[in-house]
């Protein structure tokens, strides 16, 4: 990609739609906004070499011209509502209409299910930027809406249990981050009850976590998990991705454990003991299904395939950098707790 200036022209265009989102006063420049990052993130998904790219590209702009025209309408009726009867509708009311497209368009349950299967037709790039910077402007949206309340606490409860539920019984590891992209979004739903800071926060923590994840398998060109067991030769960089997929699940010390345990704090001081420490089950569930590749990588003696391939020393230099502070980043960040309580 850095060498085919078309796309390094739509990904501006792209990084400019999610700014006008963010910085937009109004819901009409916000709907533009969203529509130049999806018409940017389209010719971006397409990948010649990728015979599911065409697939994937057609399935993203279907769901998100969807999303669009519901946040569209939505906005339009809403607006003629209030003017013909002023003081009748509340704002509560409009939070629950707008939230379901704008969820849609961030991937999150109950509106996920056309998430995975995108994420299957896509190269790990175009994954880096599907999990993280396509989120980036509904969740801002989002966040300027939530009110605390039961129906807020449902969406985040759906999106924590499709993430742990979902992640079973999968073979791909797009499908597995994909699941687990889910599960984190409902921690980011949570930690918008608490403040502006604490989910912008959870954000910054969970994009190097997936960025070190998929550095990782894009280098060794991993797609399923059988793949991990046959990297023999390379064992430090074996131990070193499936630490990052053990952080990216919330392991302590790692540094995955940092925002939630945040998040625990301000929750539990709250009063919503129920609500937190179900949330701490459905991510145990996340968890366990890194645990068993973990284990199984480790623990299972495979012979070693011809087709491996060999990484020289600059490549781990470039990568360690990285991948310590994803997985050592709480030693660091430990002195910095009370900015956020």
């Amino acid at each position: 990609m850095t060498n085919n200036s078309t796309k390094i022209l739509f990904m501006m265009t792209l990084l400019s739609g999610v700014i006008i989102t963010i910085s937009s006063n109004s819901w009409l420049g916000a709907w533009m906004g969203l529509e130049i990052n999806l018409l940017s993130f389209i010719p971006i998904m397409y990948n010649n070499n990728n015979t599911l790219s065409a697939e994937a590209s057609l399935k993203y702009f279907m769901i998100q011209a969807l999303a669009s025209s519901c946040i569209m309408f939505t906005i339009i009726v809403w607006s003629i509502l209030k003017n013909s009867f002023p003081g009748m509708y509340e704002n509560s009311t409009f939070n629950m209409l707008i939230s379901p497209p704008l969820l849609m368009k961030a991937g999150g349950a109950p509106f996920h299910w056309w998430f995975p299967s995108v994420m299957e037709g896509l190269n790990w790039l175009n994954c880096l930027i599907l999990m993280t910077i396509q989120k980036l402007a509904p969740l801002t949206l989002i966040s300027y809406l939530l009110i605390p309340n039961l129906y807020n606490s449902t969406i985040i409860l759906l999106s924590a249990l499709v993430g742990s539920i979902g992640g079973y019984n999968q073979i791909s590891m797009r499908k597995i981050l994909t699941y687990s992209s889910i599960n984190h979004l409902g921690w980011m739903i949570m930690a918008m009850s608490i403040n502006t800071q604490m989910w912008i926060f959870y954000f910054k923590m969970y994009t190097l976590l997936v960025t070190t994840v998929l550095i990782i398998v894009y280098v060794f060109n991993i797609s399923f998990i059988n793949q991990l067991m046959h990297l023999k030769k390379e064992t430090t960089m074996k131990f070193l991705l499936l630490s990052s997929l053990l952080s990216l699940g919330g392991l302590p010390p790692f540094l995955g454990f940092y925002p939630k345990w945040m998040i625990i704090q301000n929750i539990t001081s709250n009063n919503q003991v129920i609500l937190m420490l179900t949330m701490v089950m459905l991510t145990l569930l996340t968890l366990y299904y890194y645990l068993r590749i973990t284990y199984s990588s480790f623990l299972m003696l495979i012979s070693q395939l011809n087709w491996e391939i060999n990484i020289n020393q600059k490549n781990y230099t470039t990568m360690m950098v990285t991948i310590f502070m994803s997985l050592w980043g709480l030693l660091l960040c430990k002195s910095n707790m009370n900015t956020f309580l």
